[in-house]
């Protein structure tokens, strides 16, 4: 057999998503006429905002579909920066401001520009799998650092220091986390930062889904670190999933080094996508998400209390993102297969938490609660009929 096309080494450690077999099946299924209720997806089922869609069609009527500057628009990065302000009361220069291709894209110029082969990356398992793909790609090591209810599934400012080498060159920690929804307490994230600080190590903040936080705490990494590179998205709060963009905030330090990378790599972000997510900004549009906002909270109230009824482990409550993390110890210790048990006898798609690392992976599954109240209430229903 020729190796001509054989993949490199690095693919080696490149792991596919096994919730692609359960949506995969789960389409099958719907195929062939049955009634799928999905839970795997991670994406809001709201359909991107009226002002955000006006915005771009008439940037693009404007003649507006020609590239801007790497680092994106001038008036969104001005406009980002004034969203820290209103919002969490941080000043940030719009120049550390970076306006990204989603941000997949910007942790990739982030993890680029900072880590060389061989560095170590410490961050949660479980945990987003394609933060850990994206240190490898740079050269780097993720080094998982095993959470669970005990630490509210964050890792503590204890657990950090106690994993730290001189290999380290970053921490990346993502509030609320996926799968788990868990906020990391302002207290400890202050301490993490001042850790970090001391130990001459970056603190990356996946604030992806910051929007979308139920509770009292929303601490932003920035109000603890003026320093922090930040990483975050259209996507989640704003609705834009296709629209594939995002943005970072980094230091004065690594600008340059990001901007290079950018002009190589993206040339620019998507011009109508950031005509759009100016009006995303706006007063009357973030009227719009904080309603969709409350309407993920309620769906979290109904599938909650409705999964832990039926006998799955969900001792800490999610304060954000639109994902329940349920332990389905009491019923299976294999994840994947359980998973796909649920949907071939519930029609239930869920997504095992193999995806997700391997501290806990096999006994647990993540709901996404980005489908209707009504259509949750039906879900829970079907899995309280087959397992209770």
């Amino acid at each position: 057999m020729s190796d001509r096309f054989r993949p490199s080494a690095r693919m080696a450690d490149i792991a596919p998503f096994h919730v692609m077999e359960v949506m995969g099946r789960a389409q099958a299924a719907a195929a062939e006429g049955r009634d799928i209720v999905h839970m795997e997806v991670g994406e809001p089922d709201f359909d991107t905002a009226e002002p955000i869609v006006e915005a771009a069609v008439r940037a693009q009527r404007a003649g507006h579909t020609h590239y801007t500057l790497a680092l994106g628009m001038t008036a969104l990065r001005e406009a980002i920066a004034g969203f820290y302000l209103d919002r969490y009361g941080v000043r940030v220069e719009p120049r550390r401001v970076v306006v990204t291709p989603g941000a997949s894209g910007a942790l990739q110029l982030v993890l680029w520009a900072l880590v060389d082969p061989g560095d170590e990356v410490l961050m949660a398992d479980p945990g987003y799998p394609c933060n850990r793909n994206f240190v490898r790609l740079a050269g780097g090591l993720p080094v998982a650092l095993p959470v669970g209810p005990h630490s509210n599934w964050q890792p503590t400012a204890a657990q950090i220091e106690a994993a730290l080498t001189p290999r380290t060159r970053a921490v990346l920690l993502a509030s609320p986390s996926n799968p788990t929804g868990a906020v990391i307490d302002r207290n400890e994230l202050q301490t993490i930062a001042s850790l970090l600080r001391q130990r001459g190590v970056a603190l990356i903040a996946d604030e992806i889904y910051h929007g979308l936080i139920y509770g009292p705490d929303s601490t932003n990494a920035l109000s603890c670190d003026s320093e922090a590179i930040v990483v975050n998205s259209f996507s989640k709060y704003f609705g834009m999933t296709g629209w594939r963009l995002g943005w970072t905030v980094v230091p004065d330090a690594l600008l340059r080094s990001v901007e290079k990378l950018a002009q190589n790599l993206f040339i620019s972000p998507p011009t109508p996508a950031q005509h759009a997510a100016l009006a995303a900004l706006e007063p009357v549009t973030l009227a719009i998400l904080e309603q969709r906002r409350a309407a993920f909270r309620e769906r979290r109230d109904v599938l909650l209390p409705g999964l832990r009824q039926i006998g799955f482990d969900i001792p800490v409550t999610p304060q954000g993102a639109f994902y329940i993390y349920a332990g389905c110890q009491r019923f299976a210790t294999d994840s994947f297969a359980f998973s796909l048990r649920l949907l071939a006898e519930a029609g239930v798609a869920a997504t095992p938490g193999l995806d997700f690392g391997q501290h806990t992976a096999s006994t647990h599954l993540r709901f996404a609660y980005t489908t209707s109240r009504e259509r949750i209430e039906e879900a829970v229903q079907r899995l309280k009929d087959l397992l209770a």
